[in-house]
């Protein structure tokens, strides 16, 4: 019977254009995604195959489902792990790679760029560093929710196309389900791929790859009298903004490494992330950020040390650029430079247009911060508090928000400057509420959700998984019936801790 089937199912079409596999053989090891026993596809994402060129019609044929799950090589797919280094929590490991994800080649998608396919839990590669180059089928369906929901909440970030349970079993805090997420990503690069190569000494290979990265992401500075100095200050600036959204949505991705630095500016790793519920700046949820390194509020300057370590990684580039080591370090600076001027504007702006504001006044990040303050000290869940400002709004009620905080009277107080901050603009009630809640999201993954569809997952029921995507798909507009996608967690279903899943 499959034998028929196979003969009667049109061939799968990826229109690769492979770029990456073209770089000299020490960036990458050519290995293929190893098989598993049983391929089964959990979920495909049509609209974003849609986007890449792909048919997902041919996805979802027995076929395509092997491709997905790593136990058919697809014409034109030339599959490696990429070679990259990174600081770990701090420390550096100057051989990691792709130790369980096969880069299986790039499409040109609708918008005319280059985007990565890469099974993530695809086996054993070089780099494995013996590992089972596996994952298991929890963090894989964490990936899935979370970088969509980022998409929907308009972040720059890698994307899901499809996720696979194996079949098989692996071994982690338990044994557990086998699952594979094909991630698409405008790269894999990472601050970790250039520290890999100057660890070593390979000032060429730095080059090839600055100039790469360049090609593929940072065009505009082809033409600037010093490239490599232009690059990294885009870099600087692209990761800034990124920063900021995360601030602003009270997302803390969890493990900074620099290893999870993209050089394209987007959210990579889905490891243990989280969304906040109840507002407090210490805030960690990694199992394994013990001293609270990743913590929300560190995320800037941690993403700021990681951009240094990017400037140490291109100095010898720099020193040629600028005609000697001093000017090469002082040209490093001056790229460094103005990522706290391109993070502050971000972020204050992002705030102001949490409150519903719309010209600039220099009191509103303190008045933003006033805001946060008080709801670190009461307990506020960070994402209601935001999104009832439009109701409290609307409504001229003050309750509809103060009710989130165990002190009522510090929402009180905070809300007579905001009325009267408001009242200077020229928007009408109706407007500024319009535009507090096309700003701040009413769905958001929410880590006891996130539990939920993993737990049911294990029990191969994948239906909360689908309901769960689908409400996050239009996380701006409230509708009825979907309360406990919007309701924190009790007391008795908080996640606190979240694990990379390696």
């Amino acid at each position: 019977m499959s034998e028929v089937r196979e003969q009667t199912e049109p061939a799968v079409h990826i229109p690769f254009a492979n770029r990456y596999a073209r770089l000299p053989e020490h960036f990458h090891a050519r290995v293929n995604p190893r098989s598993v026993s049983a391929p089964t596809l959990i979920a495909l994402n049509e609209p974003l195959a849609r986007f890449l060129n792909i048919d997902p019609a041919q996805l979802r044929t027995t076929a395509g489902v092997e491709i997905l799950a790593g136990n058919r090589i697809a014409d034109g797919s030339e599959p490696t792990a990429i070679a990259y280094a990174g600081h770990q929590f701090g420390s550096f490991n100057p051989t990691l790679g792709d130790g369980r994800a096969n880069l299986l080649g790039e499409v040109i998608a609708q918008d005319g760029k280059h985007y990565d396919i890469q099974l993530k839990g695809s086996g054993p590669t070089p780099f494995s560093r013996r590992g089972d180059g596996r994952a298991a089928l929890g963090p894989v369906l964490r990936e899935y929710i979370l970088s969509e929901s980022m998409h929907t909440l308009g972040v720059p970030t890698t994307r899901a196309l499809a996720a696979v349970l194996t079949g098989d079993k692996v071994i982690r805090e338990s044994i557990q389900p086998g699952g594979i997420v094909t991630r698409i990503a405008s790269s894999h690069l990472r601050i970790g791929t250039f520290q890999y190569f100057a660890a070593r000494g390979d000032n060429e290979a730095v080059r090839t790859l600055a100039h790469f990265a360049i090609d593929r992401h940072y065009p505009e500075v082809k033409g600037a009298a010093k490239p490599i100095s232009a690059f990294l200050a885009a870099v600087v600036v692209r990761q800034a903004r990124l920063v900021a959204k995360w601030m602003d949505l009270g997302f803390i991705h969890g493990v900074m490494n620099t290893d999870n630095t993209s050089i394209s500016g987007e959210t990579i790793d889905y490891g243990p992330c989280a969304f906040m519920e109840q507002y407090h700046p210490n805030t960690v949820f990694s199992s394994i950020d013990h001293q609270g390194r990743y913590a929300y509020q560190n995320q800037p300057a941690i993403i700021t040390w990681n951009l240094s370590r990017l400037a140490e990684a291109l100095l010898p580039l720099l020193a040629e650029e600028e005609g000697s080591k001093e000017a090469a370090l002082e040209a490093a600076y001056a790229a460094l430079n103005p990522f706290q001027e391109a993070f502050e504007t971000a972020h204050v702006n992002g705030l102001r247009r949490k409150l519903g504001l719309t010209r600039e006044d220099p009191n509103d990040l303190g008045l933003a911060a006033d805001l946060l303050q008080r709801m670190a000290e009461n307990n506020a869940d960070f994402t209601l508090t935001f999104r009832r400002l439009a109701n409290a709004l609307e409504q001229n009620n003050n309750s509809i928000v103060s009710s989130l905080f165990t002190n009522e009277q510090a929402f009180e107080e905070w809300a007579t400057q905001w009325r009267a901050r408001l009242a200077t603009e020229d928007q009408s009630t109706t407007q500024q509420a319009a535009a507090i809640r096309a700003t701040n999201p009413i769905y958001i993954p929410r880590n006891h959700l996130v539990q939920q569809v993993i737990d049911a997952g294990l029990n191969n029921d994948f239906a909360p998984f689908h309901k769960l995507n689908e409400v996050l798909t239009n996380p701006y507009e409230e509708r009825p019936g979907l309360e406990q996608y919007a309701t924190p967690a009790r007391p008795e279903q908080r996640v606190t801790e979240t694990f990379c899943g390696t």
